[in-house]
């Protein structure tokens, strides 16, 4: 089982149709999200999404998932169709990406019932304009500026809830949180990193780690 960081419960959480969720793991790996003792699911990818990715996911999950539906790569109309689709397959959110225009997330908010989870990268964007066409979460992914963003997103907006990368270490974690993110996105190792340790262990005749 793979263990999200102890010191995420001590975010305050998100409460989505009555399901408190402070740990979200990020990744599509089906194997990853059926061991892993986190809330829910992030399930965004580099790509033009495809609900058939959405459906597997969505399938081997056994927690909420928040599944990505573009913004990016893929505009307009496709978006909402997908937003849709996802929230049929039930979807606990859908994320789209920075580039989204705030028409398209007025758009959403007015078509779904689930909630738009809207990404923010950096001072640029545009937060009230995307508090004024209905999202009323954002996920704050800023790299090693993303305590700082918070921070000033939360100042402006004490009433938004704000998903935010947490970063490689509980420290940066714990400097997030105190931010005032109210729940952590938590990027596990990958397959591969995982099977490292175990077949070193095997090799010199280890028990299983």
């Amino acid at each position: 089982m793979l263990r999200v960081p102890e010191c995420i419960q001590d975010c305050t959480g998100i409460r989505v149709f009555g399901k408190r969720i402070r740990s979200l793991v990020f990744t599509t790996d089906v194997s990853i999200i059926r061991n892993c003792n986190a809330d829910a699911v992030i399930a965004v990818y580099p790509f033009t999404p495809q609900p058939l990715i959405t459906q597997a996911i969505m399938q081997a999950a056994d927690m909420p998932v928040f599944a990505g539906v573009g913004g990016g790569l893929t505009q307009g109309l496709r978006v909402v169709d997908l937003a849709l689709h996802a929230e049929f397959q039930g979807a606990m959110g859908v994320v789209v990406n920075a580039p989204t225009k705030n028409e398209m997330v007025r758009e959403l908010t007015s078509r779904i019932d689930i909630p738009v989870i809207v990404t923010v990268v950096s001072e640029r964007d545009d937060i009230e304009g995307r508090v004024k066409a209905g999202t009323r979460i954002v996920n704050v992914s800023a790299a090693a500026n993303t305590a700082e963003l918070v921070r000033k997103i939360r100042g402006s907006f004490p009433n938004l809830a704000i998903i935010a990368t947490g970063g490689p270490t509980e420290d940066s974690i714990k400097e997030t949180i105190a931010a005032g993110a109210n729940a952590i996105t938590w990027t596990p190792p990958t397959n591969g990193q995982v099977f490292k340790k175990i077949m070193e262990a095997y090799r010199k005749g280890d028990e299983h780690p």
